[in-house]
């Protein structure tokens, strides 16, 4: 791989992660999706100076969710 080939990609890897900040930025900003991560069967154990989180629920739901959008996504695109 060349240096031109290796900047190139380090300017698109820096656009996505550009492009990703802001996703998350705005999405901050949304009242439902606030409360992701606090749905009724994620697990949280706390200790004194110990913590462990267990987001099953959002993480189903976040996949569901993912999937309906990559199929409508790849059945436009067909």
């Amino acid at each position: 791989m060349d240096i031109e080939s290796t900047g190139k990609l380090f300017l698109l890897l820096g656009l996505g992660l550009l492009v990703l900040g802001g996703l998350f930025l705005l999405f901050s900003r949304i009242p439902v999706l606030q409360n992701f991560g606090k749905l009724p069967g994620d697990i949280r154990i706390e200790g004194g100076n110990f913590a462990c989180f267990f987001p099953i629920v959002s993480m189903c739901l976040l996949s569901l969710i993912l999937t309906i959008a990559v199929n409508v996504v790849a059945r436009l695109l067909r």
